[in-house]
């Protein structure tokens, strides 16, 4: 497996442009605060989507996802210029939504609390995963389980919040590199088969108590990162 090399800083946050294209070599992250995104989304999603919100044990995170996937579909449609509540999503091989039939454009989506990240790519397969830090979790030992011993080791030579980021930084860039395998949560490493080449990958910028990464199978020309504020962007 050829090892890629460590990206450079963060791309920054910026807001799009009146109609974002997408080149073949890009990549675009949204980001969303979806406490703010509006109820009307919910009415792009598909049958089977709203009743898998209403299947939340809880009424908020049942909401929140929902949002979440009907601002999916309103960016999809956007990039296919297309109806966004016809646009078809199904599950591919391991459960990873891809759109159907069978389209050059991938997306990956993630959110976790109020914060969503949305990917976009005409490169091939693409994932995004963020995490936002919300209760206490025995980092050294999930750790030594998903990332093996040495990165324990790393990580229990770090103090407070500085370990608490540096395990999320591993743990989003580890399933972002899943997601884009399309292996998802159920792979057993973030790596590419013998002789392959691994995912690219990059951090992205989200703030203090919380870490991001982006996943692609090569390189991409250009990383666009997005800031949705509403309706009228997407």
């Amino acid at each position: 497996m050829t090892a890629q090399p460590e990206p450079g800083p963060p791309a920054q946050w910026q807001a799009p442009p009146p109609h974002p294209r997408m080149p073949r070599g890009a990549v675009h992250v949204w980001r969303a605060n979806l406490a703010e995104a509006p109820d009307e989304l919910i009415e792009l999603l598909s049958g089977d989507e709203r009743a898998r919100a209403a299947r939340f044990k809880r009424p908020r995170d049942g909401r929140l996802w929902a949002r979440s996937r009907g601002l999916l579909r309103s960016l999809l449609g956007h990039y296919l210029q297309l109806d966004p509540g016809g646009v078809q999503i199904g599950p591919g091989p391991h459960g990873k939504p891809g759109l159907q039939p069978s389209s050059p454009l991938s997306f990956n989506l993630s959110h976790s609390g109020d914060l969503a990240l949305f990917a976009f790519t005409a490169l091939g397969s693409v994932g995004v995963d963020v995490e936002v830090a919300r209760r206490p979790i025995d980092t050294l030992a999930l750790a030594g389980r998903v990332f093996g011993a040495d990165a324990a080791a790393r990580l229990e030579r770090l103090e407070g919040t500085e370990r608490e980021q540096e395990f999320l930084r591993l743990w989003v860039r580890h399933e972002a590199s899943l997601k884009c395998l399309g292996t998802g949560m159920g792979g057993a490493e973030a790596s590419a088969p013998a002789g392959g080449q691994a995912p690219w990958i990059t951090d992205l910028e989200i703030g203090d108590r919380g870490a991001a990464a982006v996943a692609l199978d090569v390189a991409p020309e250009e990383l666009c990162c997005w800031e949705w504020r509403g309706p009228k962007e997407s």
